[in-house]
């Protein structure tokens, strides 16, 4: 009884001491809520196949180049392999998972190391590949995949004078590749033709780290080892905004475009810590954000999904995938989460939107390179309901282009065709069909000795008309 009355009394003489308290209380836990921030993507968890979904017994390349080194698409999975006596990758139909036979057939053209490999956006069964041997050689694979080795390319693009590392076809015309090497050249080709239509190769004064295209193909965007970003008019070659020291380190920088024609880059600190960088071109003073990551020396690519807007950032060596998202809101670039293994990846392939499970909430999937095996990484929001989920799979860019090469080249404007997942991907249109103007390809020796005994004809019959017109002068 006397606890109860001298609690009582205690609240009847601090009465007015405590509404503010409370209130402070209130605000404090008020506060404490807003540090975390609302998005779907929060709990999103990335998890790895079972064994014996996985494509084992594979000689991944050792060459020490940063490219993804592997590509997917809804068809096929190609990976970079180890060859002696030049340079091959392997294409894989999605379903042959399993243990990879050694005797399996490769893609085996080139006469030095292949450096980097992307299957077209538009044909499944298209696929490029640049090489050390300084050319660019485009082969189709026939439907179910390979039954022998593939040796003949249907196109070959002979421009560069040193090795090509990276390649990008152009995301909505038809039969735009674009390929930089190691002689500091950016080519775009009409691939159809075999004509290199633009050559970039006054503007990069170093090696050239990345290169890529805006959603519509309107842009490129170049990292370069004279630290500085560039964004370019690809049909001009010209510099639309360019941006020096992204990042202080000397190790190698990568960039992408993001939502809003905004631009996400990963680099080093000068004290070799790793970064990751938000910048606005048409303000490239300050970043909108720079936030430093760890201390790791593998260089990180960025894949981006326009869709939900995150980033994922896999280091090669890393062992690890981390995952941000992309927004308005300051700092611009928030963590999300990381997926972590036990084995570091050699190179790692990004499956399009139209290859994913929409009926199991998967918002992307990787196919992570180990020394022997690739390993598909599915990325999930867990939801409840089985239905289609609107907000996470809004319409999507699809596999028709929005105009062919001549008329992007003539300066047509290709935004991107889109296509709804509601149903899953179907392809309601055979797929674009490769055609190559082989009368301009495929000149053969003998039409070209004719050509020059044509010509050498003619000379002879004009010596002879200004000789005999000479004559007739000099009689009149």
């Amino acid at each position: 009884y006397r606890i109860c009355f001298n609690f009582l009394h205690f609240l009847h003489i601090n009465f007015l001491l405590f509404p503010p308290f409370l209130f402070f209380i209130l605000s404090q836990f008020t506060m404490s809520r807003k540090v975390v921030r609302s998005s779907k993507f929060r709990h999103v968890f990335g998890q790895a196949v079972k064994a014996d979904q996985c494509y084992d017994d594979i000689r991944i390349s050792q060459m020490t180049w940063d490219s993804n080194f592997c590509s997917v698409n809804p068809k096929f999975v190609a990976m970079i392999v180890d060859a002696s006596g030049g340079g091959a990758f392997m294409v894989l139909p999605l379903s042959k998972t399993g243990r990879i036979d050694m005797s399996y057939p490769t893609v085996c053209g080139h006469t030095g190391p292949v450096l980097d490999i992307e299957f077209c956006p538009h044909n499944d069964n298209i696929i490029a590949s640049g090489s050390e041997d300084c050319s660019v050689m485009i082969w189709e694979i026939p439907e179910g995949g390979l039954t022998s080795p593939l040796t003949d390319p249907v196109v070959k693009l002979e421009g560069h004078s040193k090795r090509v590392g990276i390649l990008s076809w152009h995301p909505t015309a038809h039969n735009v590749l674009m390929s930089a090497g190691c002689d500091n050249v950016v080519i775009l080709w009409n691939v159809a033709r075999g004509d290199a239509v633009v050559r970039i190769d006054t503007v990069h004064t170093d090696l050239i780290y990345s290169a890529c295209w805006n959603r519509d193909g309107s842009w490129i965007l170049t990292s370069c080892k004279d630290k500085t970003l560039r964004v370019l008019d690809p049909r001009k070659g010209t510099v639309l905004y360019e941006k020096e020291k992204p990042h202080e380190g000397s190790r190698p920088v990568r960039a992408v475009f993001v939502s809003d024609g905004k631009i996400l880059s990963t680099g080093f600190s000068r004290m070799s810590e790793r970064q990751v960088a938000l910048w606005d071109p048409k303000n490239f003073g300050e970043a909108l954000t720079l936030q430093e990551l760890d201390t790791s020396s593998g260089v990180l690519l960025p894949f981006f999904d326009p869709d939900t807007g995150v980033v994922y950032l896999c280091g090669k060596g890393d062992s690890s995938i981390r995952y941000f998202e992309v927004t308005d809101e300051a700092p611009y670039v928030h963590y999300l989460s990381m997926y972590s293994s036990k084995e570091s990846q050699k190179g790692m392939g990004y499956m399009p939107k139209r290859g994913l499970e929409v009926n199991k909430c998967e918002i992307a999937r990787f196919y992570k390179l180990h020394e022997r095996k690739c390993e598909p990484i599915v990325m999930t929001v867990p939801r409840k309901s089985d239905l289609f989920q609107e907000d996470l799979y809004p319409d999507t860019v699809g596999p028709e282009p929005s105009a062919e090469a001549d008329e992007w080249f003539e300066g047509k404007e290709a935004p991107p065709n889109l296509i709804s997942l509601k149903d899953g991907f179907v392809a309601t249109t055979k797929a674009k069909e490769f055609k190559v103007h082989k009368s301009l390809l495929k000149t053969t020796t003998a039409s070209v000795q004719s050509l020059r005994k044509e010509v050498k004809d003619l000379k002879e019959a004009l010596e002879e008309l200004t000789t005999r017109v000479k004559e007739l002068e000099s009689k009149h």
